[in-house]
């Protein structure tokens, strides 16, 4: 086990993250504060920054230093990016704060900070060919990456403080002229780089400014459920919030639900420069990811100390063990239910015409791992709770909408349940609804078959006879459970079979 703090110290804001890690339960943040310190403001004309920025920025590493001792941090990383990159005094700033708060700014380069956000993504999102984007205070960095390679990336010199400097400077934020100005110079800096055009896959937003665009439309839609990691939306959707922030006037939006108040006058900026580069890229869709720089660099940090920590080719398993991990699944059980659901499904398979799809299947599989975690907290409503947590639950690797189906998976209990559930999203057709009833009985019923934990079976053969289906069991210790708890479940088999089933128990 590691914790660790990172202290961003970026052009809008300055935000210290103390991150945990461990074997069994991955990275976790366990404290998340921020100050908006507009650091870019504080640069001259000839990139000086003065005093006042400096002294700023002292007084919050102190203060930030305060925190991490409380939470027994064993390394502080203050990592800065474009404003005092940028500063012509550089050498200045860093020796100040090394002498007033004994902490070692590093100084995180153009190319570095690209790859950051990069890492970030592709180690916590299923994407394997697309292009990252960061919108910071002062720089904005793009990557493109194939099969989770990097390809490309580029630092352009501007960011949201800059953008809002350059084009609203006392003017109003929908000031008609200052927004076709900014979108023909975003366009421009974007064109300039060859690779971006054109490229036709998935755009992954990084960082505050993502962040507020997609808890906006979210806001928009009443969405239904927690978190915009992994959170999808296509051009109408970055053309909306574009639409509702260029229509508010100035009270509308320090009043706009999901917009921070310290980013209403550089909300703009952000939104013409995420449709722009859509438009540029001809993108499929645009996801955002809670994951980035400052969770790049703790990533690969850590990485050289736990040099299994992070896998990029397993991103939602290692986050589902992470996550049964944290409600205390006991792995044996967890994996013996998952033998005894595939069993099944395969014998239920062979034996109709019942079909799954490859992603179906694999959200099974996981589900009846995780099957009815909820009950580490009340074993009475485990269902509701099962629900709850995944549903809500940022899970690294997958879309909103498997998280919701992996959820009404792992809680199936029954059909009236399954429906209370479903309306939560509306997501899903009625055939998506009784494929997921289908596959959570047969979970349920293999949670029968080991419901005392005991691990007592060894093996199932499905037969068919002229009027019946046979289950035969086999057990290696005594199913006295089993036997009663498989007998209440069995009608969720018989839903799938076109003949009843008698189910018998053999020791091996």
């Amino acid at each position: 086990m590691k914790r660790l703090g990172l202290i961003d110290i970026g052009s809008n804001t300055i935000r210290l993250v103390i991150f945990e890690y461990s074997n069994e339960t991955g990275l976790t943040e366990l404290q998340n504060v921020k100050t908006p310190a507009r650091l870019s403001q504080y640069l001259n004309e000839d990139k000086i920054m003065a005093h006042e920025g400096i002294n700023l920025i002292v007084e919050t590493l102190n203060s930030f230093k305060k925190v991490s001792k409380k939470f027994h941090v064993e390394e502080l990383v203050p990592a800065a990016t474009a404003a005092i990159r940028q500063s012509k005094n550089v050498d200045e700033i860093i020796e100040t704060v090394k002498s007033k708060t004994n902490l070692n700014i590093e100084i995180i380069p153009e190319q570095d900070e690209a790859f950051y956000g990069f890492y970030a993504a592709t180690h916590t999102l299923n994407i394997e060919d697309g292009i990252t984007v960061d919108i910071g205070g002062g720089s904005t960095e793009v990557t493109y990456f194939e099969g989770k390679k990097l390809k490309n990336s580029v630092s352009f010199p501007f960011g949201v403080v800059t953008l809002e400097k350059m084009f609203f400077e006392d003017k109003e934020h929908n000031d008609k002229n200052a927004i076709k100005k900014c979108e023909k110079f975003v366009k421009e800096q974007f064109s300039s780089e060859k690779w971006i055009k054109d490229k036709k896959v998935p755009i992954i937003g990084i960082g505050g400014s993502a962040r507020n665009n997609a808890r906006i439309h979210q806001s928009l839609h009443d969405y239904p459920i927690a978190g915009v990691h992994g959170y999808d939306m296509n051009k109408k959707g970055l053309e909306e919030i574009f639409d509702v922030l260029k229509n508010a006037n100035k009270n509308e939006l320090k009043d706009l639900d999901g917009l921070s108040r310290d980013r209403t006058d550089i909300i703009m900026p952000s939104s013409i420069v995420f449709n722009t580069l859509y438009e540029c890229v001809d993108a499929t869709r645009f996801t955002f990811s809670r994951k980035g720089l400052r969770e790049g660099v703790v990533m690969t940090r850590l990485q050289e100390e736990f040099p299994n920590a992070f896998n990029k080719d397993k991103v939602s398993t290692e986050a589902l063990r992470y996550l049964s991990n944290e409600y205390h699944i006991h792995v044996s059980n967890g994996k013996q239910r998952m033998v005894l659901a595939e069993t099944l499904l395969t014998k239920v398979i062979e034996h109709t015409s019942f079909e799954v799809a490859d992603e179906d299947r694999d959200l099974f599989k996981k589900a009846a791992y995780l099957y009815y975690l909820g009950s580490f907290i009340d074993a009475d409503s485990s269902s509701q709770h099962t629900y709850y947590i995944i549903a809500n639950s940022s899970i690294n690797g997958l879309t909103h909408k498997e998280r919701v189906k992996l959820a009404l998976l792992a809680s199936f209990k029954n059909k009236s349940l399954l429906k209370f559930f479903v309306k939560e999203t509306t997501w899903f057709k009625d055939n998506e609804m009784e494929m997921i009833q289908k596959l959570g009985g047969i979970i349920k019923f293999s949670n029968a078959l080991n419901v005392s934990n005991t691990d007592c079976v060894e093996s199932l053969e499905l037969t068919e006879s002229e009027d019946t289906f046979e289950l035969n069991v086999t057990y290696v210790t005594d199913p006295i459970a089993e036997a009663y708890q498989s007998e209440r479940q069995k009608k969720h088999l018989e839903k799938l079979l076109p003949k009843k089933l008698n189910i018998k128990f053999t020791q091996g």
